[in-house]
């Protein structure tokens, strides 16, 4: 598994400060990233902040950390940035808030027609699928990516060493 590198962290001066993924938002949920073959992984620990239910992760913070790595999985694996044109969750299971706590947040590329990538991503807890969602993202040209999004790559921690 490698990790990969926040290409916008660069950008915080600037005003980067993105819910999902910003390590310095103080209200943000500070996601990681690591590249797992063809998925995209990111382990996050659900703290009492997010719940919906008393003890129980608010289910529009499940969609978020969807919707967050199936982004990351455009980032990284077609190198570009875009948009969720489409998102449907099914909340399988409830999920435990808590210090001890660790989701594995996971996606892949289902399918690409044309400018239209078809992502699957799930929540599991314990080893247990919780929540899945598909996600149709459209697909900037790197031209638009890096013009307008300011995206230049996404590289993993041992491609830049």
């Amino acid at each position: 598994m490698k990790k990969i590198i926040n290409p916008w962290t660069r950008l915080e001066k600037d005003g980067y400060n993105c819910f999902g993924c910003a390590p310095n938002n103080p209200w943000g949920l500070k996601m990681e990233f690591y590249e797992d073959g063809d998925d995209i992984v990111s382990y996050w620990n659900p703290s009492d902040n997010y719940q919906g239910w008393l003890h129980t992760l608010h289910g529009g913070i499940q969609s978020v950390l969807i919707d967050e790595i199936a982004g990351w999985l455009v980032a990284r694996k077609l190198q570009t940035s875009g948009m969720t044109t489409s998102l449907e969750v099914k909340f399988k299971r409830p999920i435990t808030t808590g210090p001890d706590i660790t989701l594995e947040v996971r996606a892949h590329l289902v399918e690409m027609k044309r400018n239209f990538a078809f992502i699957a991503a799930q929540i599991s807890c314990d080893n247990q699928v919780c929540t899945q969602g598909e996600l149709t993202y459209y697909c900037f040209s790197k031209e638009k990516a890096q013009a307008d999004f300011h995206f230049t790559s996404c590289p993993t921690v041992d491609e830049v060493e």
